[in-house]
């Protein structure tokens, strides 16, 4: 096997979907479990902080230089672990882009991921966040990982349980910051036998436009895919992170204390007897929506993305959504809180 190649004063702009420029001391791709060993055992490694990568599509660099290193996540493969009439369960590399593997899924006819259809990032990075879009979410079908703790070297398969995947959150967020996911175990259905899930109005409207009268695997991911295009903008184009907030969330008595100040607020009833507050709704109606200053912004199409509109910092952005979280506090009594993972 090939030795650790160290590549030195990265510029992570082609990094990160945001486009932000910062310099990083070293950069490492690991592309097998042998290259993470080696990188464990490394003195240089113990020396510096570091942090792991996929597709940087949740990631916001704030200040101009990462001195440490960067595991840049490339462990490749999709492989069928086993099968019967009904499922079949994949091990999938935590480099592998995720639209690449819900492909994989629709092109050979297994449901479960189309509803996350165009979510951009890696499927080392999808248990972090507990991806989920359109009524789905990864833990309605992942099984387990197989993950490194950087801290004490250890590795080990975690099951979904132990994962404690909530919503948009995870024990990688908490308890285990510092993991490396090497794959992820998914369990998906075999087509004749998935049960497509399209509650959502605004995917029955584009199937409808579409003359589907019997929705299939590909016709959902293809109406979230447009719905999806619609909304945020293409980081190829405008940099930005998709959602960069979450939703705000209150208890019962809450809920009702500020819809009786504020009963144009819409809400929905969530987990745990919660309720979800649309931050979207809580950022378009404190007049952020559209709103630019100098190279950052609030997109015109989605008040919940924040944009580069060429050549910003990262500290800029984050001025930016700071600017917002006090405004949207001071006016309506909700804390929004970042979804962005922000390196400073």
């Amino acid at each position: 096997m090939s030795p650790l190649c160290w590549e030195e004063d990265v510029n992570l702009r082609e990094y990160n979907t945001f486009n932000v420029d910062s310099i990083a001391r070293y950069l490492v791709r690991i592309r097998s479990i042998h290259d993470l060993k080696d990188l464990l055992a490394s003195p240089r490694f113990r020396d510096f902080r570091h942090l792991v990568i996929g597709g940087g599509s949740n990631i916001l660099f704030a200040a101009e230089n990462f001195d440490g290193v960067i595991l840049k996540n490339e462990i490749c493969g999709i492989e069928v672990v086993s099968e019967n009439e009904n499922n079949t369960v994949l091990r999938v590399g935590g480099g592998v882009e995720w639209m690449s593997l819900v492909t994989y899924c629709i092109d050979h006819d297994l449901g479960g991921l189309e509803n996350l259809s165009l979510i951009p990032g890696t499927v080392g990075a999808a248990p972090i966040q507990n991806i989920g879009a359109y009524g789905a979410e990864l833990s309605d079908v992942m099984l387990s990982v197989e993950v490194c703790n950087l801290e004490t070297g250890e590795t080990r398969t975690m099951s979904k349980d132990e994962c404690a995947l909530k919503y948009h959150d995870s024990i990688f967020k908490h308890a285990l910051k510092y993991a490396f996911i090497s794959s992820v175990t998914i369990r998906v259905s075999k087509a004749q036998f998935h049960c497509l899930n399209t509650q959502y109005s605004s995917v029955q409207d584009v199937l409808q436009q579409q003359g589907v009268v019997t929705p299939t695997i590909r016709s959902v991911s293809q109406a979230i895919c447009l719905l999806r295009r619609r909304k945020l903008p293409d980081p190829k184009i405008l940099g930005n992170a998709g959602s960069f907030f979450k939703n705000a969330t209150c208890d019962t008595l809450l809920c009702k204390s500020i819809m009786k100040a504020h009963p144009e607020i819409p809400s929905f009833p969530g987990p745990d007897s919660f309720h979800i507050i649309p931050a979207a709704w809580l950022i378009e109606n404190c007049g952020w929506k559209g709103k630019q200053i100098g190279e950052v912004g609030v997109s015109p199409s989605h008040a919940l993305v924040l944009v580069n509109y060429g050549g910003a910092r990262g500290r800029e952005i984050v001025l930016l959504a700071d600017s917002i979280i006090k405004d949207v506090q001071a006016k309506l009594g909700f804390q929004l809180i970042p979804e962005v993972n922000i390196i400073r």
